[in-house]
């Protein structure tokens, strides 16, 4: 059964998102306006609000054809929008190199994924049981 999530347009343009394909992951998040630009980063917003059930999280990752063909990427690399976020999801995008594309109004500019946030509890101990692997930090395992 598939969840349901609540979008509200703030704006008659914007666009609902869709999925591309049946086996798509993640559905597309396209601009309603690019409200800023400076140097080679770009503020788009949406014109959409979400209402996600609680224990849900919406997270947006870049494209990756923005990223593979063009050089562009979401500024924060990972959006993360809580469930009790009610305001206009928007898009900041940084170019990687000197070209002069970067997306229009009506482009798809982010993917979206919504996941499972479950809350946990935190507890101060004061030692970590053991494993194989200890404190090996980055590259430890190969």
């Amino acid at each position: 059964m598939n969840d349901v999530v609540k979008i509200k347009r703030l704006h008659p343009c914007a666009v609902i998102p869709s999925y591309a394909t049946d086996g798509s992951g993640c559905f597309d998040i396209t601009a309603l306006e690019m409200v800023q630009q400076e140097g080679n980063t770009a503020v788009y917003t949406t014109g959409l609000a979400f209402e996600l059930p609680p224990g849900k999280v919406l997270m947006i990752y870049s494209r990756s054809g923005h990223g593979f063909n063009r050089g562009i990427r979401l500024a924060n690399c990972v959006g993360v929008i809580d469930s009790d976020y009610r305001g206009e999801v928007a898009v900041k995008l940084t170019r990687d190199n000197d070209g002069i594309w970067l997306p229009s109004a009506g482009d798809r500019i982010a993917q979206g994924l919504i996941q499972d946030a479950p809350r946990v509890q935190f507890v101060e101990v004061e030692e970590l049981s053991e494993t194989v692997r200890g404190t090996g930090g980055f590259g430890s395992t190969g």
